[in-house]
């Protein structure tokens, strides 16, 4: 053998084995970040001996439903909320096997940076009362904090660490809260007892559920009013709610206590409850069962004729039924395209027009459809709508003013936008103009659903909550050429989720799904899934329907909830006194909503309807997620992803039981 034959040989046998990933290590191992803000995330991919192993590639993927943000496939985080956002880091060799690993990044909601107290403005003597503090982010997040109170003048007004106020001597005072840099006061006024106290109305009777407004008259010893004092407000037995107000709401029939109370002087009123006794008979009069595909939207077109019924999950077509007879529904068409999703489907309000969205099409043209509907049971689709919008529009609401003419209020998944289309010439859809948050679309900016009610625009913005535009309105100018925040409700979804991201795990969905307005209220739904569940077709839903009151439009407030024991809550549609909704596992719903609403629906058996949809040859077999309902001539079409098209008649209520 030549001596460079024998070098050549005995470099083989002396070369290192090739490397091989046996952990990552991440940098920082423990990632925390404020929303709004960003961080850099690095890896290094390590051999057995713990060597930086030289050529390995490293990238960072999102595990999960990026709520809180999103990550870049080079480490950069962008978050937009509180909460937990998961990362995979991925680490390949070429030659090797790969491997990951899994960090979680806490995003914090970031300090207080304004502060509001609750508090009322006179006191009396002797009473007591604790102060209610919101504290709030430089982005109007809900944050947390310890908050430090003071009084200017303590034997006027002392205050403790627990934000409890005792009124001592007459005289003023001011109450400051501070909580970081946050800080506000409150100016107090504390006057001599009160020699007597009446409460009205006097011992009422209501049904559970209704909501009985308390006020006091309070009189000195000469017997003179006083004026503008606030009573601390209790009520035993049972369960209920009393605001600071003095609305008060029984859940459950029974007898009740209401009293008022200022300083030493206080005045109760009996409050007797009656069973609210709202439950109806509901059933299924016929139904459209589909095997092959999902179910999505439904619409039912005005003539009360028609019902229109798209697929999911591939079907890419969109049904035609004749309804004429609800007790035998009939496929009689169908309009097929490339979308796989169709998500969402509506007409104009004089049913010459028929919209619907698609999302996941072959051909990455997503956008809208548009049909003609001189034959409502056979649609002539005369234009497609993908400028901007190729990456997929979820939801779109078509809205006819009278100063405007028609135009599509779509959801941009690609921007995280509301566009809007001008389909005055339906065969020439022409692009008008969009709004966002200022939410970047890079950390996680999304619109999911729209509605337009005389004129202002309710989206759904996920993290950002409810965002309320003026579009036609007129309140702010606006117009459907220029749409203009009119107010925001922003609520805590990771507070209010936090035991569904306990069953579900990190990352799971969660944000403002739908609203619908409805005389002084918006009802709000949330769409909320684990993880793990999402991934099973036959997994769980979890939500909340928040109420929330828009008698000042500029300022709106949640004042009522709804969440099932089991199940969620998706699409909702409202109809004189009644709320119907499609409640995912949790069926189809349908609840009395007259009078004020406030506090817990379900517990004050506001409940008129619910049945189980489900049916043993439907796409998943005896199994029930239920995504909405119209309602049309006194029907509810309900729409069951997992097995297709319930016509649902709910019966009257027996005059006996009608309240006079």
């Amino acid at each position: 053998m030549s001596l460079p034959v024998f070098v050549a040989l005995l470099a083989l046998q002396t070369q290192a084995p090739p490397a091989v990933i046996r952990s990552i290590r991440i940098t920082p191992a423990r990632p925390v970040v404020m929303a709004h803000d960003s961080l850099r995330i690095s890896a290094e991919a390590l051999d057995s001996a713990g060597r930086v192993v030289p050529g390995a590639r490293i990238r960072f993927l999102p595990a999960g439903f990026a709520n809180a943000g999103q990550v870049d496939s080079a480490g950069l985080v962008r978050t937009s909320s509180a909460g937990t956002l998961p990362v995979v880091v991925l680490a390949t060799l070429a030659g090797t096997r790969s491997m990951n690993q899994r960090v979680e990044v806490t995003v914090e909601a970031g300090p207080p940076a304004t502060a509001s107290v609750t508090a009322p403005g006179k006191l009396v003597a002797g009473q007591r009362v604790r102060l209610k503090t919101a504290l709030r982010t430089v982005h109007g997040d809900s944050t947390g904090g310890p908050v430090t109170w003071t009084s200017s003048a303590p034997a006027v007004a002392r205050v403790a660490e627990t934000g409890v106020v005792t009124a001592g001597a007459p005289g003023s005072a001011v109450i400051t809260a501070t909580s970081g840099r946050a800080r506000t006061s409150v100016p107090v006024t504390v006057i001599p007892p009160v020699a007597s106290l009446t409460i009205r109305p006097d011992n009422p009777t209501v049904r559970s559920g209704d909501v009985v407004r308390f006020s006091v008259e309070a009189r000195d010893r000469a017997g003179r009013t006083i004026d503008g004092v606030t009573p601390t407000w209790s009520f035993s037995p049972g369960r209920g709610e009393l605001g600071d107000d003095g609305a008060f709401v029984a859940y459950e029939a029974g007898e009740y206590l209401v009293t008022a109370s200022l300083g030493t002087t206080s005045a109760a009123a009996a409050v007797t409850a009656k069973a609210r006794d709202v439950r109806r008979k509901a059933t299924v009069v016929g139904k459209v069962v589909r095997t092959k595909f999902e179910t999505s939207e439904v619409w039912v077109h005005p003539n009360g004729k028609v019902a229109y019924l798209g697929t999911t999950g591939g079907g890419d077509r969109l049904y035609t039924i004749d309804i004429s007879d609800p007790s035998k529904p009939t496929i009689v068409d169908s309009l097929i395209d490339d979308l796989r999703v169709l998500n969402d489907v509506m007409t104009t309000a004089d049913g010459k027009v028929l919209v619907f969205t698609r999302e996941g099409a072959s051909s990455r043209k997503n956008g809208i459809v548009i049909a003609t509907l001189e034959d409502p049971l056979r649609p002539k689709k005369v234009a497609d709508f993908t400028d901007g919008v190729t990456a997929g529009v979820h939801s779109a609401f078509v809205y006819t003013d009278p100063k405007y003419g028609t135009h599509v209020f779509l959801t941009n998944d690609g921007t995280g936008a509301v566009d809007v289309v001008d389909i005055n010439d339906p065969a020439r859809p022409k692009r008008v103009t969009s709004w966002t948050t200022s939410t970047p679309v890079e950390a996680g900016r999304y619109i999911h659903d729209i509605d337009v009610q005389d004129g202002l625009l309710y989206g759904s913005y996920w993290n950002d909550g409810l965002i309320i535009l003026d579009v036609g309105n007129g309140i702010r100018g606006g117009s459907p050429s220029k749409p203009v925040l009119v107010s925001q409700f922003k609520y805590d979804l990771p507070s209010l989720y936090r035991d569904a991201e306990i069953t579900g795990g990190t990352g799971y969905v969660r944000g403002t799904h739908t609203a619908w307005r409805h005389g002084k209220y918006v009802f709000i739904a949330d769409e909320v899934f684990g993880i793990e569940e999402l991934r099973s077709r036959i997994g769980r839903a979890y939500g909340r329907l928040q109420v929330i009151d828009v008698s000042d439009i500029t300022k709106p407030k949640s004042v009522a909830w709804y969440e099932p024991e089991y199940g969620g809550v998706h699409n909702v549609w409202a109809a004189g006194d009644t709320l119907y909704m499609g409640a995912y596992n949790a069926g189809f719903r349908a609840f009395d909503i007259s009078g004020e609403l406030k506090g817990d629906l379900r517990a004050q058996g506001r409940e008129m309807a619910h049945v189980q949809v489900f049916a043993p040859d439907g796409n998943v077999p005896n199994s029930t997620m239920t995504w909405g309902v119209v309602v049309k001539n006194g029907l509810a079409y309900v729409n069951d992803i997992r097995t297709g098209l319930f016509i649902v008649r709910m019966e009257p209520r027996p005059a006996s039981t009608l309240v006079p």
